[in-house]
């Protein structure tokens, strides 16, 4: 498979923790660059890890993994664009996603916009890619886009506050949704 297939793959894969990363540096309260490199470091080290994984699962359970993976997105998904904008509507508690991300909140939203990965990986498999090279790229690329994705979203999250946080959890539940419909009816 060619450097630029993986490079559009890994992009494409990217997209989703772009997303959330955006979505987390509108919500969370004095969002910083430490916050932006730890979220970076678990989207792209899970977007690194997941098509290893799938890899080495290989085709045999190939079948059952699609069957539910777009499910768990999903629900990660939107539970936590649920808690946002319940958030953003001053409902909840004070252990929101919105006062700070917890490691438990990024390794939620790091499975979640990975799983895609782990499908990616056994697909790597069955076409004889190289799987560390392919992975590191993957990796790398979500790793800066998380990380840019994290700038925007502290940009947009200080000129709009509440709108904004409510704004984001809409957009996870959106990225959950799309993920289900591409799988349900699209054959993704």
């Amino acid at each position: 498979m060619a450097g630029v297939t993986i490079v559009l793959i890994a992009v494409g894969l990217g997209m989703d923790a772009f997303a959330v990363s955006v979505s987390n540096g509108v919500c969370v309260r004095g969002f910083g660059r430490r916050d932006a490199l730890t979220q970076a470091g678990y989207f792209g080290l899970f977007q690194f890890l997941m098509p290893i994984l799938g890899w080495l699962l290989g085709s045999g359970v190939k079948e059952q993994i699609q069957a539910v993976d777009h499910w768990i997105a999903f629900v990660l998904l939107a539970v936590i664009g649920l808690n946002m904008i319940r958030s953003s509507r001053g409902e909840g508690d004070e252990a929101s996603i919105c006062t700070g991300l917890s490691h438990k909140t990024l390794l939620i939203q790091a499975t979640a916009t990975s799983i895609d990965a782990l499908a990616v990986g056994i697909s790597f498999a069955l076409l004889d890619v190289n799987i560390i090279q392919a992975s590191i790229v993957i990796g790398v690329i979500t790793f800066l886009l998380s990380g840019s994705g994290a700038a925007i979203g502290k940009y947009i999250g200080s000129k709009l506050k509440t709108r904004a946080e409510f704004a984001g959890g809409l957009v996870l539940i959106l990225i959950g949704g799309k993920i289900l419909f591409e799988h349900l009816f699209m054959g993704g």
